[in-house]
């Protein structure tokens, strides 16, 4: 069974060096449909999340009101509840970055762009620049043994970067990955709480290191890259509005994860997220050994297919400059939204292109998204 863990107390048990932690009451049960948990399933588990949003009295006022109503729509009658799915008025949110070289393009108006859905042309309807759109935020951080060399770089970094980026009415979590996947601070717009639970990682030597765990990996391994992403996406950034970016400090290499890549992907495709990666490989711990190295390739897939990037560092100390352009991408946004041409409401995946008018430029953009359901 995949376990969602979370602190404060994980954190406590680790300073101790007891090694105990404590399920944080976020299971995924076995997928019913391979490659997704299906709509049953995910009903089930969001029954069972007990882990709250800490935004503050009011918004947990929120969360509560929204829980009635979907108990009275239950009970509509059958008519009422026919008028439920009309999505065709839907809008699919497209951020863009473009570039003229490498140098970020950022004087573009709305009909400099050309926008397809599965090579049928798109009325873009909305348009803005995003240099000022509330972002929320999560840093993922791989502590298996083989960040030991990099990660205390990766550290120092990520706390410039989030006191860089984050503004007051933007949002952020951590999480570390190893073992397991771990959430050491729930959203906040906190500089000092996030600060203090990027310190708080350790490395984790799978079952050999300073917290080794009392629960066994469920493939054995030690990097649990696609289950952190999957989780983050899923349970974590699915009902957020507006940006919703995850960073990725890892070599990419997978090693125990129970989800696929795919299923990661599509996770993070079905909640609009965009994944960077600041790519760290210490190539001296992954030389001799006969699985090789093909984590680039892994996080090179996350990034194209949501619109991201993977920027690979060969020096710990070139970590600041990778971590300065991430920023730079997200100041220099632009928000396309359409209303879908194609009114069915089927699950398919559909292809999303971006093209600026009459000019070359480099356009990083996600490459498709879900179609809506009709429940």
């Amino acid at each position: 069974m995949l376990r969602f863990w979370r602190s404060p107390k994980e954190r406590e048990a680790r300073s101790e060096g007891l090694g105990h932690r404590k399920a944080a009451a976020l299971h995924l049960t076995p997928r019913k449909v391979p490659g997704d948990l299906g709509e049953e399933c995910l009903t089930d588990l969001s029954r069972r999340i007990q882990f709250a949003v800490w935004r503050g009295l009011a918004l947990g006022a929120i969360f509560l009101c929204l829980g009635a109503p979907r108990a009275v729509s239950q009970e509509t009658p059958p008519a009422a509840a026919e008028q439920t799915p009309k999505v065709s008025t839907s809008v699919v949110n497209v951020y863009a970055v473009v570039k003229d070289k490498k140098r970020p393009v950022t004087n573009l108006n709305r009909e400099d762009f050309e926008l397809t859905e599965d090579n049928a042309p798109q009325e873009i309807r909305y348009f803005s620049r995003e240099t000022d759109t509330p972002l929320t935020l999560g840093i993922l951080v791989d502590t298996s043994v083989s960040q030991e060399r990099v990660l205390r770089v990766e550290q120092e970094e990520a706390k410039t970067f989030i006191r860089q980026v984050l503004r007051p009415k933007d949002m952020a979590f951590v999480l570390h990955f190893d073992l397991e996947v771990e959430l050491l601070q729930d959203f906040t717009a906190d500089h000092r709480l996030l600060a203090r639970a990027i310190d708080d990682m350790v490395i984790n030597g799978g079952g050999r290191g300073v917290m080794p765990g009392p629960f066994p990996s469920s493939g054995g391994g030690g990097t649990n890259l696609h289950d952190a992403v999957y989780l983050s996406a899923r349970e974590l950034l699915k009902n957020e509005v507006g940006r919703k970016v995850l960073i990725i400090l890892s070599d990419g290499e997978d090693t125990g994860s129970k989800v696929k890549l795919s299923d990661a992907v599509e996770a993070a495709q079905k909640s609009d997220v965009i994944v960077y990666s600041v790519a760290i490989t210490d190539r001296a711990f992954y030389w001799g050994q006969a699985t090789g190295f093909r984590g680039d390739s892994i996080l090179r897939k996350y990034a194209d297919e949501s619109g991201g990037r993977v920027i690979e560092v060969s020096r710990a100390k070139d970590t600041a400059q990778a971590f300065q352009e991430i920023a730079d991408e997200l100041r220099t946004q632009y928000q396309l939204g359409y209303s879908s041409q194609n009114a069915k409401h089927d699950g398919s995946f559909r292809k999303i292109k971006v093209k600026v008018r009459d000019r070359d430029y480099k356009i990083q953009a996600r490459r498709g998204y879900y179609a809506p359901e009709v429940e």
